[in-house]
């Protein structure tokens, strides 16, 4: 059977260089899980960076081009990978839409404000192309499993979520929220299937390099009372932390990089007629297949124009709506 054809413009990090990092899991970028599914082919590769071109050429072996409707004109792709700066999705995805590229594999975030993201979600929604937000969590098989478990009802009703977001020290708060922020608010949403909502913030302001603010707000799900939120933004910080905590009425569950932990109330070990949270041992480790399965999902879309990615344009819109209301700035 004929492979599929998958081109990718943008040769940056994402795109192929982090590939080279010895500690990420691997495949960790889009050429490299191109390169590691039976199903597809890695034909071509687009960017305006002349050595970034020569690099991906010399790894992947592949043509390179400087203009992208060339390179789609020249290999009639199945697939195309958006990995460039935001300001520029909405330019490829129509262009992908004119050209008649079936699926759309779009980096995070949607795009940089929130007019050009509901016309990428319009493309969507009329399925030329279908386009996937690369929000890789949907992905990680360590955050379906904490889905499973909130599901389960073991740890009981939901009561309110706390997140955690530290970029290291030179970043400045907007930053992190605006680039690795996408991900921590995708992620609560797919987590609880709820829509995030913005209520105020306080603390540090955020084009600060250093401190911390404060983001308070709720999910709302239909039919449903409002689970508050709270999310802390920290610059100044020597290390990297991306984490979230579920407390529940029966036992709390918390997940982020490096962290899986699930702890369910029992009689407490320190005083009689209380109770106290224990560790319930439950650990997830091995692969989380993250790029890997956000490709096949790419493929499966390519197979079945009918098939319903795990990670839509309206889930990227969603982060970028959230964003957009976090108004207040200071």
């Amino acid at each position: 059977m004929e492979k599929i054809k998958a081109v990718i413009v943008g040769l940056g990090r994402i795109a192929s260089l982090l590939e080279e990092d010895s500690l990420r899991e691997k495949p960790c970028t889009h050429a490299g899980a191109v390169a590691a599914n039976a199903d597809c082919a890695l034909t071509a590769g687009c960017d305006t960076d002349e050595e970034r071109r020569l690099l991906f050429a010399k790894k992947w072996q592949v043509p390179v081009f400087a203009i992208a409707a060339e390179m789609i004109s020249t290999h009639k792709p199945q697939i195309l990978v958006i990995a460039t700066h935001p300001d520029s999705h909405y330019h490829y995805c129509h262009l992908a839409s004119e050209m008649q590229v079936p699926v759309v594999i779009c980096e995070k975030p949607l795009a940089d404000n929130i007019k050009e993201a509901r016309k990428i979600a319009r493309l969507a929604e009329r399925g030329n192309p279908i386009i996937i937000t690369n929000h890789e969590r949907r992905y990680s098989q360590d955050y379906i499993r904490a889905k499973e478990i909130l599901k389960e009802g073991k740890l009981g009703s939901l009561l309110c979520v706390r997140s955690v977001l530290y970029m290291g020290k030179t970043t400045r708060l907007v930053d992190a929220l605006w680039h690795d922020g996408t991900h921590l608010a995708d992620a609560i949403m797919f987590l609880t299937d709820a829509i995030l909502k913005h209520r105020r913030s306080w603390g540090a302001k955020f084009v600060s390099k250093s401190g911390t603010a404060w983001l308070e707000g709720s999910l709302s799900r239909e039919k449903e009372r409002p689970i508050p939120l709270l999310m802390e933004i920290g610059a100044g910080r020597d290390h990297l932390v991306f984490e979230i905590e579920f407390s529940c009425e029966k036992g709390r569950l918390r997940i982020g990089n490096g962290v899986f932990e699930v702890l369910e109330s029992v009689p407490s070990p320190y005083a009689e007629k209380f109770r106290s949270l224990k560790n319930k041992g439950e650990v997830f480790s091995g692969p989380t297949g993250y790029f890997a399965n956000m490709l096949k999902d790419a493929v499966a879309c390519v197979k079945n124009p009918l098939h319903s990615p795990a990670s839509k344009a309206v889930d990227g819109l969603r982060v970028i709506e959230y964003l957009n209301s976090v108004k207040k700035w200071r």
